[in-house]
Protein backbone atom coordinates (compact mmCIF):
# COMPACT_ATOMS: atom_id res chain seq x y z
CA UNK A 1 0.00 0.00 0.00
CA UNK A 2 3.00 2.54 1.06
CA UNK A 3 4.59 1.66 -2.27
CA UNK A 4 1.74 3.29 -4.19
CA UNK A 5 1.21 6.22 -1.67
CA UNK A 6 4.93 7.31 -1.31
CA UNK A 7 5.21 8.71 -5.36
CA UNK A 8 2.29 10.74 -4.48
CA UNK A 9 3.53 11.58 -0.59
CA UNK A 10 6.98 12.64 -2.51
CA UNK A 11 5.31 15.35 -4.82
CA UNK A 12 4.95 18.04 -1.85
CA UNK A 13 7.24 19.35 0.44
CA UNK A 14 8.54 16.95 3.09
CA UNK A 15 7.91 19.31 5.83
CA UNK A 16 4.37 20.29 5.24
CA UNK A 17 3.10 16.61 3.74
CA UNK A 18 4.68 15.25 7.40
CA UNK A 19 1.87 17.47 9.08
CA UNK A 20 -0.80 15.92 7.01
CA UNK A 21 0.41 12.47 7.75
CA UNK A 22 0.61 12.78 11.11
CA UNK A 23 -2.59 14.46 11.53
CA UNK A 24 -4.92 11.97 9.52
CA UNK A 25 -2.59 9.01 11.79
CA UNK A 26 -4.30 11.17 14.75
CA UNK A 27 -7.50 11.13 13.62
CA UNK A 28 -7.13 6.76 12.52
CA UNK A 29 -6.33 6.61 16.09
CA UNK A 30 -9.41 8.52 17.67
CA UNK A 31 -11.78 6.96 15.05
CA UNK A 32 -13.59 3.93 16.42
CA UNK A 33 -11.70 0.80 15.89
CA UNK A 34 -8.92 2.81 14.66
CA UNK A 35 -6.25 2.35 16.70
CA UNK A 36 -7.26 -1.52 17.19
CA UNK A 37 -6.95 -1.73 13.25
CA UNK A 38 -3.29 -0.27 13.22
CA UNK A 39 -2.33 -3.05 15.85
CA UNK A 40 -3.67 -5.50 14.04
CA UNK A 41 -2.13 -4.59 10.38
CA UNK A 42 1.43 -3.87 11.61
CA UNK A 43 1.84 -4.69 15.37
CA UNK A 44 4.76 -7.98 15.33
CA UNK A 45 4.37 -9.37 18.62
CA UNK A 46 7.13 -12.28 19.80
CA UNK A 47 9.27 -13.32 23.48
CA UNK A 48 12.10 -13.14 20.91
CA UNK A 49 11.65 -9.50 20.46
CA UNK A 50 11.63 -8.69 24.12
CA UNK A 51 14.80 -6.84 25.46
CA UNK A 52 16.28 -5.47 28.86
CA UNK A 53 18.88 -2.31 28.24
CA UNK A 54 20.08 -0.18 30.79
CA UNK A 55 17.24 -1.47 33.28
CA UNK A 56 14.37 -1.02 30.82
CA UNK A 57 12.21 -3.45 29.49
CA UNK A 58 11.41 -3.01 25.49
CA UNK A 59 8.57 -5.03 23.59
CA UNK A 60 10.81 -5.11 20.66
CA UNK A 61 13.97 -3.36 19.76
CA UNK A 62 12.96 -1.21 16.82
CA UNK A 63 12.74 2.83 18.04
CA UNK A 64 11.51 6.00 16.28
CA UNK A 65 14.30 8.32 16.36
CA UNK A 66 13.98 11.98 17.63
CA UNK A 67 12.96 14.39 15.01
CA UNK A 68 9.83 12.37 14.22
CA UNK A 69 7.59 13.64 17.03
CA UNK A 70 9.19 17.10 18.33
CA UNK A 71 6.49 17.47 20.52
CA UNK A 72 5.20 14.81 21.83
CA UNK A 73 1.89 14.17 19.91
CA UNK A 74 2.35 10.99 18.68
CA UNK A 75 3.36 8.40 21.32
CA UNK A 76 0.36 6.19 20.98
CA UNK A 77 -0.01 6.17 17.10
CA UNK A 78 3.26 4.94 16.64
CA UNK A 79 2.75 2.35 19.13
CA UNK A 80 0.56 1.39 17.11
CA UNK A 81 2.52 1.24 13.98
CA UNK A 82 4.56 -1.45 16.09
CA UNK A 83 7.63 0.80 17.40
CA UNK A 84 8.80 -0.76 20.74
CA UNK A 85 10.21 3.05 22.04
CA UNK A 86 9.20 6.65 21.21
CA UNK A 87 12.11 9.10 21.24
CA UNK A 88 10.03 12.55 21.45
CA UNK A 89 12.12 16.08 20.97
CA UNK A 90 14.75 17.40 20.33
CA UNK A 91 12.98 19.62 23.45
CA UNK A 92 14.87 23.04 24.67
CA UNK A 93 13.83 24.88 27.63
CA UNK A 94 11.68 27.96 25.80
CA UNK A 95 9.85 27.75 22.53
CA UNK A 96 11.39 28.18 19.29
CA UNK A 97 10.07 28.01 15.74
CA UNK A 98 13.83 26.61 13.93
CA UNK A 99 15.28 28.01 10.70
CA UNK A 100 13.52 29.73 8.27
CA UNK A 101 11.70 27.56 5.45
CA UNK A 102 12.33 25.31 3.85
CA UNK A 103 14.19 23.55 5.48
CA UNK A 104 14.00 19.98 4.81
CA UNK A 105 15.27 17.96 1.30
CA UNK A 106 14.65 14.57 -0.05
CA UNK A 107 17.56 13.11 -2.17
CA UNK A 108 15.62 10.49 -3.71
CA UNK A 109 18.09 8.65 -5.54
CA UNK A 110 20.42 8.40 -2.53
CA UNK A 111 17.79 7.32 -0.33
CA UNK A 112 18.43 10.90 1.93
CA UNK A 113 17.32 13.74 3.53
CA UNK A 114 19.02 17.09 4.08
CA UNK A 115 17.57 19.15 7.18
CA UNK A 116 18.45 22.05 8.88
CA UNK A 117 15.07 22.36 11.17
CA UNK A 118 17.41 23.77 14.29
CA UNK A 119 15.40 22.37 16.69
CA UNK A 120 11.79 23.31 16.04
CA UNK A 121 9.21 22.95 19.58
CA UNK A 122 6.90 23.90 21.41
CA UNK A 123 9.27 23.76 24.35
CA UNK A 124 9.66 21.74 27.50
CA UNK A 125 6.76 22.86 29.66
CA UNK A 126 4.25 21.90 26.05
CA UNK A 127 5.95 18.54 26.18
CA UNK A 128 6.28 17.10 29.30
CA UNK A 129 2.25 18.06 30.18
CA UNK A 130 1.49 16.18 26.74
CA UNK A 131 3.31 12.87 28.13
CA UNK A 132 2.00 13.32 31.47
CA UNK A 133 -1.59 13.41 29.83
CA UNK A 134 -0.50 10.75 27.88
CA UNK A 135 1.24 8.47 30.79
CA UNK A 136 -2.51 8.67 32.24
CA UNK A 137 -4.41 6.93 29.59
CA UNK A 138 -5.01 3.11 28.78
CA UNK A 139 -2.22 3.45 25.50
CA UNK A 140 -0.14 5.77 27.91
CA UNK A 141 -0.29 2.74 31.08
CA UNK A 142 0.87 0.20 28.63
CA UNK A 143 4.51 -1.25 27.67
CA UNK A 144 5.90 1.68 25.59
CA UNK A 145 9.12 3.18 26.50
CA UNK A 146 9.71 6.86 25.85
CA UNK A 147 12.62 8.73 25.94
CA UNK A 148 13.64 12.38 25.87
CA UNK A 149 15.62 13.77 23.74
CA UNK A 150 16.72 17.30 25.29
CA UNK A 151 19.30 20.31 24.06
CA UNK A 152 19.79 23.90 24.66
CA UNK A 153 18.05 27.39 22.82
CA UNK A 154 19.48 28.69 19.95
CA UNK A 155 20.17 32.07 22.20
CA UNK A 156 21.70 30.54 24.60
CA UNK A 157 25.69 30.68 24.38
CA UNK A 158 27.57 27.24 24.98
CA UNK A 159 28.93 28.35 28.35
CA UNK A 160 25.46 28.82 29.54
CA UNK A 161 24.25 25.52 27.77
CA UNK A 162 24.57 23.71 31.01
CA UNK A 163 21.45 25.39 32.85
CA UNK A 164 19.39 24.68 29.93
CA UNK A 165 19.85 20.83 29.47
CA UNK A 166 19.09 20.99 33.34
CA UNK A 167 15.69 22.63 32.86
CA UNK A 168 14.65 20.16 30.61
CA UNK A 169 15.77 17.18 32.38
CA UNK A 170 14.11 18.25 35.48
CA UNK A 171 10.81 19.16 33.69
CA UNK A 172 10.34 15.75 32.00
CA UNK A 173 12.41 13.50 34.48
CA UNK A 174 8.42 12.23 36.11
CA UNK A 175 7.01 11.89 32.41
CA UNK A 176 10.12 10.06 30.21
CA UNK A 177 11.86 6.32 30.64
CA UNK A 178 15.32 7.78 29.52
CA UNK A 179 17.08 10.74 28.49
CA UNK A 180 19.12 11.81 25.64
CA UNK A 181 21.50 14.99 25.56
CA UNK A 182 21.99 16.10 22.35
CA UNK A 183 25.12 18.08 21.64
CA UNK A 184 25.62 16.46 17.89
CA UNK A 185 23.03 18.07 16.19
CA UNK A 186 24.60 20.47 12.61
CA UNK A 187 21.19 22.90 12.98
CA UNK A 188 22.13 25.19 15.95
CA UNK A 189 25.48 27.17 15.69
CA UNK A 190 27.91 26.31 18.05
CA UNK A 191 26.32 23.06 19.49
CA UNK A 192 28.97 20.40 18.40
CA UNK A 193 32.01 21.84 20.54
CA UNK A 194 29.84 20.53 23.57
CA UNK A 195 30.72 17.28 22.23
CA UNK A 196 34.56 18.62 23.08
CA UNK A 197 35.86 16.33 26.17
CA UNK A 198 35.90 18.91 28.94
CA UNK A 199 32.56 20.65 28.28
CA UNK A 200 30.82 17.66 27.42
CA UNK A 201 32.10 16.29 31.03
CA UNK A 202 30.90 19.05 32.72
CA UNK A 203 27.41 18.84 31.28
CA UNK A 204 27.42 14.89 31.95
CA UNK A 205 28.16 14.91 35.58
CA UNK A 206 25.96 17.40 36.60
CA UNK A 207 23.34 16.14 34.77
CA UNK A 208 24.05 12.63 36.73
CA UNK A 209 24.05 14.90 39.76
CA UNK A 210 20.87 15.04 39.34
CA UNK A 211 19.79 12.39 38.63
CA UNK A 212 17.67 10.73 41.28
CA UNK A 213 14.18 11.50 42.71
CA UNK A 214 12.59 9.36 45.38
CA UNK A 215 15.00 6.94 44.90
CA UNK A 216 14.47 6.61 41.04
CA UNK A 217 17.54 7.41 38.77
CA UNK A 218 16.69 7.55 34.72
CA UNK A 219 19.15 6.24 32.03
CA UNK A 220 21.07 8.92 30.64
CA UNK A 221 22.06 8.50 26.94
CA UNK A 222 24.38 11.02 24.68
CA UNK A 223 23.98 11.47 20.97
CA UNK A 224 26.70 11.24 19.04
CA UNK A 225 27.62 12.57 15.71
CA UNK A 226 29.15 10.31 12.81
CA UNK A 227 31.71 12.98 11.57
CA UNK A 228 33.89 11.99 14.80
CA UNK A 229 37.51 11.09 14.24
CA UNK A 230 38.59 7.68 16.08
CA UNK A 231 40.38 10.02 18.34
CA UNK A 232 37.10 11.86 19.04
CA UNK A 233 35.73 7.91 20.10
CA UNK A 234 38.00 6.91 21.89
CA UNK A 235 37.38 10.38 23.96
CA UNK A 236 33.24 9.24 24.10
CA UNK A 237 34.60 5.91 25.59
CA UNK A 238 36.24 7.47 27.67
CA UNK A 239 33.72 9.87 29.08
CA UNK A 240 30.66 7.20 29.46
CA UNK A 241 32.93 5.20 31.57
CA UNK A 242 33.96 7.96 34.05
CA UNK A 243 30.76 10.00 34.10
CA UNK A 244 28.82 6.84 34.36
CA UNK A 245 26.08 7.14 32.18
CA UNK A 246 23.93 4.35 30.44
CA UNK A 247 25.00 4.42 26.66
CA UNK A 248 25.42 6.22 23.47
CA UNK A 249 23.02 6.74 20.64
CA UNK A 250 25.21 6.39 17.19
CA UNK A 251 24.56 8.23 15.19
CA UNK A 252 23.23 11.89 14.61
CA UNK A 253 23.39 13.52 10.69
CA UNK A 254 26.61 13.72 8.89
CA UNK A 255 28.12 17.33 7.60
CA UNK A 256 29.54 15.03 4.90
CA UNK A 257 27.91 15.09 1.71
CA UNK A 258 30.70 12.34 0.02
CA UNK A 259 29.66 10.10 -2.94
CA UNK A 260 26.15 11.76 -3.57
CA UNK A 261 24.50 10.60 -6.75
CA UNK A 262 22.04 14.05 -6.21
CA UNK A 263 21.91 17.31 -7.90
CA UNK A 264 24.74 20.02 -6.71
CA UNK A 265 21.84 22.15 -5.82
CA UNK A 266 20.35 19.40 -3.49
CA UNK A 267 23.95 18.53 -2.42
CA UNK A 268 25.05 22.26 -1.56
CA UNK A 269 21.57 22.93 0.66
CA UNK A 270 23.24 23.21 4.03
CA UNK A 271 22.26 20.63 7.40
CA UNK A 272 22.42 17.24 8.09
CA UNK A 273 22.25 14.40 5.82
CA UNK A 274 20.83 11.40 6.97
CA UNK A 275 19.26 7.69 5.11
CA UNK A 276 21.14 5.42 3.34
CA UNK A 277 24.09 8.12 2.69
CA UNK A 278 24.69 7.68 6.67
CA UNK A 279 24.40 3.91 6.79
CA UNK A 280 27.79 2.61 6.57
CA UNK A 281 29.80 5.33 8.44
CA UNK A 282 26.88 4.95 11.34
CA UNK A 283 27.72 1.16 11.37
CA UNK A 284 31.34 2.06 11.27
CA UNK A 285 30.99 4.37 14.74
CA UNK A 286 28.77 1.24 16.46
CA UNK A 287 31.54 -1.46 15.72
CA UNK A 288 34.33 0.82 16.52
CA UNK A 289 32.59 2.07 19.84
CA UNK A 290 31.20 -1.64 20.99
CA UNK A 291 35.14 -3.24 20.19
CA UNK A 292 37.33 -0.39 21.85
CA UNK A 293 34.97 -0.84 24.83
CA UNK A 294 34.69 -4.40 24.64
CA UNK A 295 30.81 -3.91 25.21
CA UNK A 296 31.03 -1.95 28.13
CA UNK A 297 27.80 -0.01 27.46
CA UNK A 298 24.67 -0.12 25.49
CA UNK A 299 24.33 1.56 22.04
CA UNK A 300 21.43 2.51 20.02
CA UNK A 301 22.38 1.87 16.44
CA UNK A 302 20.43 4.80 13.96
CA UNK A 303 21.72 6.34 10.81
CA UNK A 304 20.21 4.32 7.48
CA UNK A 305 18.50 1.68 8.05
CA UNK A 306 16.17 1.18 5.04
CA UNK A 307 15.48 -2.93 5.34
CA UNK A 308 15.48 -6.03 7.71
CA UNK A 309 19.12 -6.48 6.66
CA UNK A 310 20.20 -2.82 8.08
CA UNK A 311 18.64 -3.56 11.15
CA UNK A 312 20.48 -6.79 11.53
CA UNK A 313 24.07 -5.46 10.28
CA UNK A 314 23.58 -2.70 12.98
CA UNK A 315 22.96 -5.49 15.56
CA UNK A 316 25.68 -7.74 14.88
CA UNK A 317 28.02 -4.41 14.63
CA UNK A 318 26.88 -3.79 18.42
CA UNK A 319 23.95 -2.37 18.72
CA UNK A 320 21.62 -3.24 21.35
CA UNK A 321 18.30 -1.38 19.69
CA UNK A 322 17.76 0.31 16.67
CA UNK A 323 15.80 3.59 15.53
CA UNK A 324 14.64 4.62 12.22
CA UNK A 325 13.42 8.39 10.89
CA UNK A 326 14.54 8.61 7.18
CA UNK A 327 14.07 4.51 6.42
CA UNK A 328 10.28 4.73 8.10
CA UNK A 329 9.81 7.94 5.33
CA UNK A 330 11.23 6.28 2.59
CA UNK A 331 9.76 2.72 3.40
CA UNK A 332 6.87 3.02 5.45
CA UNK A 333 5.11 1.43 8.04
CA UNK A 334 5.81 -2.19 7.22
CA UNK A 335 9.47 -1.48 7.58
CA UNK A 336 9.17 -1.88 11.62
CA UNK A 337 7.59 -5.46 11.11
CA UNK A 338 9.90 -6.41 8.58
CA UNK A 339 13.06 -5.91 10.97
CA UNK A 340 11.12 -7.63 13.76
CA UNK A 341 9.84 -10.80 11.82
CA UNK A 342 13.59 -11.00 10.33
CA UNK A 343 15.00 -10.89 14.37
CA UNK A 344 12.34 -13.29 15.23
CA UNK A 345 13.14 -15.66 12.40
CA UNK A 346 17.07 -15.75 13.36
Amino acid sequence: MYSLLKPILFKFDPEKIHYVVTANLKRLNRFPGGAALSRAIWNVKSPKLEREVFGLRFTNPVGLAAGFDKNGELMGEMANLGFGFVEVGTVTPLPQPGNPKPRMFRLPEDGGLINRMGFNNLGVDVVAERLAAFRKTKAGQKELIIGGNIGKNKVTPNEEAVSDYIKCFDRLFDVVDYFVVNVSSPNTPGLRALQEKEPLMDLLNTLQKRNSKNGISRPILLKIAPDLTDEQLDDIIEIVQQTGIAGIIATNTTISRKGLASSDELKNETGGLSGVPLSKRSTEVISYLHRKSNGAFPIIGVGGIHSAEDAIEKLNAGAALVQLYTGFIYEGPALIGRINKRIISM
